[in-house]
């Protein structure tokens, strides 16, 4: 079974369930719902980081590597 298929077929059970299993299902899935939340970007800062692509796309932006990077969150930390 395909992941869309399933994703459906959880859909259709989850209309359906009693209560009892609802409250189950999401106590087993309750860290994970609240994980994903945390990393769910605004619209703004959606907008930002499109924006940032946009400039460095065209040449205008700065990029760094992951070594200047962690240069400059330990630098900003300790400021």
């Amino acid at each position: 079974m395909t992941t869309p298929a399933m994703r459906k077929q959880l859909l259709s059970y989850l209309e359906n369930a009693d209560d009892k299993k609802i409250i189950g299902l999401y106590a087993l899935l309750e860290e994970s719902i609240h994980d994903q939340a945390d990393t769910t970007l605004s619209a703004e800062q959606l907008q930002f980081l499109n924006e940032e692509r946009k400039k460095y796309l065209r040449g205008e932006g700065k990029s760094y590597s992951l070594a200047e990077s962690k240069e400059l969150l330990r630098k900003k930390k300790a400021s």
